[in-house]
């Protein structure tokens, strides 16, 4: 396991504040985008702290926990992430709790658990409750948390530990801490999951009436196979197979995020199993930072390719049912990415436009620096960027009558275009 010593932190700016607006003069500036959304944005960005009061809080009985890489929490478990008081998801992962910015903190105050910032009390926030399936184990057993994940609001099958782009020096995507710095997934274990597992942890995990309203299926890109990608799309096909014995309608609400398959193959996805609904992630809304940012997938479908795949999916999937996406900010990075976060707005709006004109979704993930990525030092743009881009996208999406029901704050959580929808 990496060490606080291995996993290499950026250092705070002193300055960071007088450089940009703030989160209040944010709200303010964007009165028609909801406060929560702006809170979750604010706080993926930055990052969180927690105090020994707010961990003392975290019942492993009730609540999902992660162990964290970093010193400064000695061994304990954290919360795996938050809920904002409207239901709003925060993503935090644990290597994200130091960035060019302060963390926000984690505190207890009046017997309330609540998100601060500079002695100010932003909102409360809740711990993410695990399923009852997590203390359970297979006739195997396999700790069934380890068969699948879980947000509030959906389950998670994990296909693969291990993306192929990192067996080739120099392919890994830039912003990704899967394999830069060799401390975790290095080697192709867990490449594929046990069909037994699988099946014994969703009839568990159908037991829990009302919590989960869909799956999503994601991994690492695996090049083998007849054709490139063959085996990692039958790897999908199989476990959707077995995820539709508990199931009594042929399709079930389900998503596959993964490398853009060609027409022959995503057809066989939609065809062969039960899915409803496909994501491939472009990371990067412009050809040339594509290729900087993500060399391996460059390497093997290039940006227009990409694209091409996406219109396929959506002439198979309908429209409603395929999305992409951005890493956003990490347009931004140094030293080959735009200048101005008003160019990478620019950049990204009108290629928003084209690729929803086809049809496709959007949907951005707000970008934080993961320690041990090759972006390990970067500085992520300002709140301001991201905001305009989450209403950017959002008013793009109602332009052209695209639905955001596949990817949801009922179905995700993650993306602040989708979820202002709930709004």
């Amino acid at each position: 396991m990496a060490t606080e010593e291995k996993i290499r932190k950026p250092k705070i700016d002193p300055d960071w504040r007088k450089k940009e607006e703030s989160f209040f003069e944010i709200l303010k500036k964007y009165p028609t985008v909801s406060p929560f959304i702006i809170t979750q944005i604010d706080v993926q960005r930055r990052g969180v702290h927690y105090t020994d009061a707010a961990l003392a809080r975290l019942d492993p009985a009730i609540h999902q926990i992660t162990k964290p890489h970093f010193a400064v929490y000695e061994g304990r478990g954290i919360p795996t992430s938050l809920l904002l008081r409207d239901g709003t998801s925060i993503i935090v992962s644990e290597t994200s709790t130091q960035t060019w910015r302060d963390p926000y903190l984690i505190d207890v105050v009046d017997g309330k658990t609540v998100l601060v910032d500079e002695d100010r009390i932003i909102d409360e926030v809740e711990y993410w409750e695990k399923p009852q399936f997590f203390d359970k184990t297979t006739s195997r057993g396999t700790p069934m948390k380890e068969v699948l994940d879980a947000r509030p609001q959906r389950y998670s099958v994990s296909m693969s530990n291990y993306c192929h782009f990192w067996a080739v020096p120099g392919h890994g995507c830039k912003y990704c801490g899967i394999g830069a710095g060799g401390v975790r997934y290095k080697g192709k274990a867990n490449e594929r999951f046990n069909a037994d597992d699988l099946r014994e942890t969703m009839l568990e995990l159908v037991k829990e009436k009302g919590r989960f309203v869909g799956v999503i299926l994601t991994g690492g890109s695996i090049f083998s196979g007849n054709e490139p990608f063959d085996d990692e799309l039958e790897g999908y096909i199989a476990a959707l197979k077995v995820l539709g014995t508990v199931f009594e309608t042929p399709r079930f609400p389900s998503q596959v995020n993964s490398t853009a398959f060609n027409r022959k193959q995503l057809e066989r996805l939609y065809y062969e199993t039960g899915l409803t609904s496909y994501t491939t992630d472009l990371e990067a809304f412009d050809e040339r930072i594509y290729k900087w940012l993500c060399p391996g997938k460059a390497a093997y479908i290039s940006y227009d390719e990409w694209k091409r795949r996406l219109y396929d999916a959506v002439e198979i999937f309908g429209k409603g049912q395929v999305n992409t996406g951005i890493v956003s900010g990490a347009e931004l990075a140094t030293p080959h990415g735009f200048t101005s976060e008003a160019e990478a707005i620019r950049v990204d709006l009108e290629e928003a436009e084209e690729l929803a004109s086809h049809g496709v979704g959007l949907k951005h993930d707000v970008w934080n620096v993961v320690p041990g990525s090759i972006f390990w030092n970067q500085n992520p743009p300002s709140l301001d960027y991201y905001v305009h881009i989450t209403k950017g996208f959002y008013d793009i999406l109602q332009k052209y009558r695209i639905p955001t029901y596949m990817d949801s704050y009922r179905k995700c959580g993650m993306h602040p275009n989708v979820n202002l929808d709930r709004i």
